[in-house]
């Protein structure tokens, strides 16, 4: 084993601090990856409050952080993907059993035995893994993503949740040139999905409740904005949309975005509101359509993702952070003062 630097939270009340972690050491299948930036994820700041301990409770000390870019500084004897030098990436994951249909299939994500890139249990030290608020991360080579050169590192950050969550459904459900895409709600995910959106070549709707997002939401690649509260502006839109991407983690109006779907439209969750939304039978009988929820990616999908974004030269539009204002970033969050991601230079840890 080895220390390394890290900011940690001792509790669902405490603000995260600077710490010591114990590595374990490569193994022969092990990469050793010095953090250059993490990205701050809203799960972060959930987990650190033990906000979902009804499904995954907080161990602490916890030590957030699963969108992971760095360098390669050590690999074990048997990896052949990596060498020192090398830029790499981390995200949500960082195992799984490798057996289950799930993990064949290149579902990782899906597997009963994943193991989360932090407060998750770790097979090899005891207690629970420890996430990107540090100085270096050791993880097996098969867990371990490429990062394109031409992008700014900063902005990659967030493509390992940010961008993977709504990358995944767009795949899945067939987004392509031609198809009429909405996207529900501007924030870190959403702003993900327009780009994606764009990128596939398809028609690309923004629903937002404030009309002050209009500007942005075209930069960003919308043709078109709807400002959701205006009846008259939804109503144009009914029964048009082959998919529709729901980035929002507030109880809303599901049935308003439900009948915007075309004959076989899909809309796919990927926000998670705390108390269950309402579904109308009608909503979805009237014209076959479904409603799906997506996690994020798997392995073979993020890499094909990042590669996506290397040839589109998409990022996040991110707001670089020294790691000593984590804590006032997290309040912001809250607040949704952020355009659109922040993102930790693990360089400020070293002063820490």
């Amino acid at each position: 084993m080895y220390n390394t630097k890290a900011y940690s939270a001792a509790s669902a009340t405490s603000p995260l601090s600077s710490t010591n972690i114990a590595r374990r050491d490569p193994t022969e299948q092990d990469v050793q990856i010095e953090i250059l930036f993490c990205g701050i994820c809203h799960s972060d700041l959930h987990s650190v409050r033990n906000e979902w301990n009804s499904i995954m409770s907080t161990v602490y000390p916890i030590v957030p952080g699963h969108e992971i870019v760095g360098r390669v500084t050590k690999v074990g004897s048997a990896v052949t993907k990596y060498k020192p030098g090398d830029l790499a990436a981390v995200g949500c994951m960082v195992d799984s059993d490798g057996t289950c249909p799930h993990c064949r299939g290149g579902l990782e994500q899906f597997c009963s035995n994943m193991t989360q890139t932090y407060n998750s249990p770790d097979k090899h030290l005891g207690g629970v893994t420890y996430g990107g608020y540090s100085n270096s991360i050791v993880v097996d080579e098969r867990f371990v993503l490429r990062v394109p050169s031409n992008l700014d590192l900063a902005g990659v950050a967030p493509l390992l949740c940010a961008g993977i969550t709504t990358y995944s459904p767009m795949r899945h459900w067939g987004v392509t040139k031609g198809k009429k895409v909405g996207v529900v709600g501007l924030g870190g995910l959403g702003h993900m999905g327009v780009k994606f959106a764009r990128a596939f070549d398809a028609h690309v709707v923004v629903f937002t409740t404030s009309p002050d997002k209009k500007e942005d939401a075209l930069r960003l690649g919308a043709d078109e904005v709807v400002v959701s509260r205006n009846a008259d502006e939804m109503q144009k839109h009914a029964g048009s949309f082959d998919f529709i991407l729901d980035t929002v983690s507030a109880k809303h109006d599901i049935n308003a975005y439900l009948n915007l779907l075309r004959l076989d439209g899909n809309i796919t969750l990927v926000g998670a509101p705390e108390k269950p939304l309402d579904v109308s039978a009608f909503s979805l009988i009237m014209a076959r359509r479904s409603l799906s929820g997506s996690l994020i990616g798997g392995i073979a999908e993020t890499q094909e993702m990042l590669d996506f974004c290397g040839k589109h030269n998409i990022t996040a539009d991110v707001e670089v952070i020294p790691i000593q204002k984590v804590n006032e970033a997290y309040d912001r969050l809250l607040k949704s003062d952020v355009k659109y991601r922040f993102v930790i230079d693990m360089a400020s840890l070293k002063s820490a």
